[in-house]
């Protein structure tokens, strides 16, 4: 059984249990079952790799104790037991003093992690079910585990909230080519998911392999954070796939919640990569942990400041997903562009076409890479090209990495051509910063396709809720004060 199907088996068994609500619920009570399977698996690897390896789980909360027997615990006990004994346990794992690392992994897996189904029949099936038909030892089923990771997503959106952190694979691999982190830098993503920027960066990294410690060392220098329960709890599964037994260094945790000022030069990092969410809003208070230039709500900006006030000195760079929204923005979203040129080489915006995220969101983005340490001069521009043919992007059209050949051939090289121009930071300057510079050499074409027409309507529809949302929130405080 391929793992794709396997996931639909999964599903369709869980679909039957009254205890399970939506694909956010049966994704999530999937991925911890999966997690403590291939903790499992990992465990037998590392008895024989590890000196004197000791496991951090009782013997009986083992998953080849209590689970991988087909004919094993069933009905009530399977559920009094998950419910009672094995979930207390491994929640308690996070907080424990004297725990391994390997065992403070789990307990931050288990943390908020929960125990959707009532049926302890249908949950013997899922189990058997996984345990028949998946050896995370095996190279081939570790190969092929993306294709859980690109089907979890698929149904995560019709759950509602992958945009939140879905970022399209080519998208992932073509800013870790241009950013090019080695082995010895440190390299962090602060709205990390599921870990798709980092995973990219591991298979990056283990081309200049050339010793049994440099995964110790690629271990030590990838660091993440994600606010989300499920996306985290992915993430962490993501990362022990790919070489990295002990990802305590993807923390769950809301990167915001920290002072800016509390971060200090051990904090620097040699390379930051991320596509922040955008469009949302922060709760109360979060803003304060900023300087009051920096002061807003909204979620984009605040992790500009913060990646901006990370990046060591001379030679930290970055690669961030933004929106058009940032680059046309004022208030604070100009703050963050004075010091952005003046502080920070902002050497090249890519400009993606419209539905690179589609079916996730409609908004136009852009990719902006800069350096620390010298100011910028000028701007290059690389507008994204369709790919002949194509006059959208969709799941069954997705963007490819081979369409950015096109700008490697150029990123060295660079000309101005029918993708890319070159604008002088006075330019900029004298537009008080606004950094939206269309293509000089294209004509503006206007889609009439009703579906780019509805999606375009449904995202100004929500921006301007969200919008008179916050506006009506702090009036309402105003008047209060």
């Amino acid at each position: 059984m391929s793992l794709s199907t396997l996931i639909k088996t999964i599903q369709d068994i869980m679909r039957k249990d009254v205890g399970v609500d939506g694909d956010a619920q049966r994704i999530s009570q999937m991925v911890w079952l999966l997690f403590l399977k291939i903790f499992d698996d990992k465990e037998k690897e590392w008895e024989i790799t590890i000196d004197n390896y000791k496991s951090p789980l009782q013997s009986r909360f083992k998953w080849s104790n209590w689970a991988a027997n087909d004919e094993g615990m069933t009905g009530e006990e399977l559920i009094d037991f998950i419910n009672n004994d094995l979930f207390p346990s491994l929640k308690k794992l996070s907080t424990t003093e004297g725990v391994s690392s390997h065992g403070k992994i789990v307990g931050s897996v288990f943390e908020d992690a929960y125990n959707y189904m009532k049926s302890g029949t249908l949950l013997r099936q899922v189990i058997n079910t996984i345990q028949g038909d998946v050896d995370f030892n095996s190279s081939s089923d570790r190969h092929v585990f993306n294709d859980i990771y690109e089907k979890i997503l698929q149904d995560l959106q019709s759950a509602g909230n992958a945009g939140e952190y879905y970022t399209p694979r080519a998208v992932t691999q073509f800013m870790v080519d241009i950013l090019n982190p080695q082995l010895g830098e440190r390299v962090f993503d602060p709205a990390c998911g599921t870990g798709g920027f980092l995973v990219n960066v591991i298979e990056h990294k283990k081309k200049s392999f050339k010793t049994n410690k440099d995964i110790a060392k690629l271990q030590d220098n990838i660091h993440g954070i994600e606010k989300k329960p499920l996306p985290h709890m992915l993430a962490m599964t993501n990362m022990m796939l790919h070489g990295i037994d002990v990802p305590s260094n993807i923390r769950h945790d809301n990167t915001l919640s920290k002072p800016l000022k509390d971060y200090g030069p051990k904090d620097r990092m040699d390379v930051i990569i991320t596509n922040p969410p955008f469009g949302g809003v922060e709760e109360d208070g979060i803003e304060k942990n900023f300087p009051k230039k920096y002061q807003t709500r909204e979620t984009a900006d605040l992790f500009m400041a913060l990646i901006m006030h990370l990046l060591k000195p001379d030679t930290g760079r970055a690669g961030v997903v933004l929106p058009d929204g940032f680059l046309f923005g004022e208030g604070v979203k100009t703050n963050l562009k004075r010091e952005l040129l003046k502080e920070f080489n902002l050497h090249t915006i890519v400009r993606l076409p419209k539905g690179v995220f589609s079916p996730y969101t409609g908004i136009n983005t852009n990719i902006l890479f800069f350096d620390k340490g010298e100011p910028t001069k000028h701007v290059w521009y690389y507008e994204h090209p369709y790919p002949e043919g194509y006059k959208s992007y969709s799941r069954s059209k997705p963007l490819r990495i081979e369409e950015f050949d096109l700008e490697k051939k150029w990123w060295n090289n660079r000309k101005q051509n029918e993708h890319a121009w070159k604008v002088s930071v006075k330019e900029i300057e004298d537009k008080n910063y606004n950094l939206d510079f269309k293509n000089p050499h294209s004509i503006d074409i206007i889609h009439t396709d009703p579906k780019i027409l509805m999606q375009d309507y449904e995202q100004i529809s929500k921006e301007l809720i969200a919008t008179r949302d916050l506006l009506k929130k702090e009036l309402m405080q105003a008047l209060g004060n």
